[in-house]
């Protein structure tokens, strides 16, 4: 597995300059409010140029698709829930609080964005189910805050050494993947309230040395 920062540039960027930077936020920004209201699905970029007061073409000269689009919005959403799993991992000092904090962080954030915006949550579906390159990278960097998490805890001496470390981060993500991918959050919706608390404790009860 790769280290914490070989996938900085995962996500879909662009090398246009400031101006033309200035225009993709303002077309990212007015799709946001445009999928957040009719949904992702069901709109198409002649929808978005008509609502943009842009030709299709000129839209299609900063994104060659409604996809890249959709994945650009969906990459902030996921970063959104990244920083936010981040601080809880840092407010915590040992390793089997870290692990509690990052299970719990990682549930309340994306269940919010299931409620706070379920149009918003169409893309993100999408992402998932056509594997997106966002949602991928989303996936990896979640495992490597895992990893980085169990390593600590290896060191500390608060794990077990004995499971090669790949084998233990990949089933300890099983464990929570279904409160991180959307596709599967939508059927785990009836033991979110108490899902963190009791799938952090069954995994650091394995996880004693």
């Amino acid at each position: 597995m790769s280290n914490g920062t070989s996938n900085e540039n995962t996500y879909p960027v662009s090398s246009r300059g400031p101006a033309d930077h200035d225009v993709r936020d303002q077309i990212l920004h007015a799709a946001t409010e445009h999928f957040s209201q009719y949904g992702y699905v069901k709109t198409t970029v002649s929808d978005l140029a008509k609502a943009i007061g842009f030709s299709k073409a000129y839209i299609y000269k900063f994104f060659p698709s409604k996809q890249v689009i959709g994945e650009m919005i969906c990459a902030n959403c996921l970063r959104e829930i990244e920083a936010e799993v981040r601080a809880a991992i840092d407010e915590a000092e040992r390793p089997p609080e870290k692990l509690r904090r990052m299970f719990k962080a990682i549930v309340e954030a994306s269940v919010r964005l299931f409620f706070r915006d379920q149009k918003l949550y169409e893309i993100a579906a999408s992402a998932a189910s056509e594997r997106w390159q966002a949602a991928l990278a989303y996936e990896e960097r979640m495992q490597q805050l895992l990893q980085d998490v169990l390593q600590q805890g290896r060191l500390s001496g608060d794990f077990e050494r004995k499971t090669p470390l790949d084998e233990t981060v990949m089933a300890i993500y099983l464990v929570i993947r279904p409160y991180l991918n959307p596709l599967l959050l939508q059927h785990s919706f009836d033991h979110a309230s108490d899902a963190s608390a009791q799938l952090s404790s069954l995994v650091l009860r394995s996880l004693s040395p």
